[in-house]
């Protein structure tokens, strides 16, 4: 008795004690307790999104004269890997449309030499008139003449001529261009859209020639205008129809703001902002273009009409148009 006593003393004094193994720290608690003998297991697992898990064991291990609670912890595990994540692998561009990107970029910039820069198409007058002031007021005429006034013709016959000159139907090619040339509603804009399409060709075929483009503007036999000329071009050397689109009313629109810039004045940041606000103006006219007929075609922006009339009596001028 006297044995057992002294026993219960000395794991009485030891009790909290620490146990460190290589991965699982023990914390064991010794208590005076009279119960049955039992051992209970209960493991608790947290999953987070880096993959930890932490698992909480206890047991219970009693004797008639103890009870040991032994609580074990491991330490969590991070699931790593050194392998990058996956990257979604992007489709590549043929050679076909890597060529047909690099000349419509070309012929549709700025820097081609057609002479765009010298023609406001009007704006000028507007200015002058007092029509356009401001950022504000030179987006909304432009929209105007994008969706309502000569930017949507001007798609429509380059759509035509595309098609035409694609299927190789000569005849159907010179109604089309007299047709665009007869649409335009003053001297001005005449002398601005047929200087353009006549240098637009001649550059064009003598840097990059294709079969068949001499015979297709042989078949105009006339004036061509701008838009005829693009289409006319662009279906000589394959390029798809509505990428056309797009990249002619954003060049048209362009130049029609770098003539406003310069003439209300406006800074380089106003200018981007106006290109930036017309931006869904130009992709809806592009696709009204794609899918209408010639029996689509019509205009109803008098005052830009009348603006290019009277651009050509107009006192002081910088531009052409």
């Amino acid at each position: 008795m006297q044995a057992g006593l002294r026993m219960r003393r000395r794991l009485a004094r030891t009790t909290p004690a620490t146990i460190i193994l290589p991965t699982i720290m023990l914390r064991t608690t010794i208590r005076r307790r009279t119960m049955p003998r039992m051992i209970s297991i209960t493991p608790v697992i947290s999953i987070t999104p880096v993959i930890s898990i932490t698992p909480v064991i206890t047991i219970a291990m009693t004797s008639i004269a103890t009870t040991t609670t032994i609580t074990t912890t491991t330490i969590p595990m991070l699931m790593t890997t050194n392998e990058p994540a996956p990257v979604a692998e992007s489709g590549g561009m043929t050679e076909g449309e890597t060529a047909a990107l690099y000349r419509l970029m070309t012929w549709l910039s700025p820097a081609f030499p057609v002479g765009a820069f010298s023609y406001s198409s009007g704006i000028e007058w507007a200015v002058e008139a007092g029509d356009i002031t401001d950022a504000a007021s030179l987006r909304g005429w432009l929209a105007a003449m994008l969706a309502d006034g000569s930017g949507f013709c001007d798609g429509v016959f380059l759509a035509q001529a595309h098609r035409m000159a694609f299927r190789r139907d000569h005849a159907a090619l010179k109604e089309i261009a007299e047709l665009a040339a007869a649409f335009v509603p003053s001297r001005e804009r005449q002398l601005d859209t047929t200087t353009q399409g006549r240098a637009f060709i001649e550059i064009a075929r003598a840097a990059w020639n294709s079969a068949g483009l001499d015979e297709t503007v042989a078949a105009c036999d006339g004036a061509i205008v701008y838009p005829i000329a693009v289409g006319i071009v662009s279906a000589a050397h394959a390029i798809p129809l509505e990428p056309v689109l797009h990249a002619f009313f954003h060049a048209v629109t362009s130049n029609w703001i770098s003539a406003g810039a310069r003439l209300i004045p406006l800074g380089q940041t106003d200018s981007q902002r106006v290109l930036a606000g017309l931006e869904a103006v130009v992709a809806s006219t592009a696709g009204r273009a794609l899918q209408a007929s010639i029996d689509d075609l019509g205009s109803a922006t008098f005052r830009a009409d009348l603006a290019s009339l009277r651009h050509e009596t107009q006192y002081t001028r910088l531009f052409r148009s």
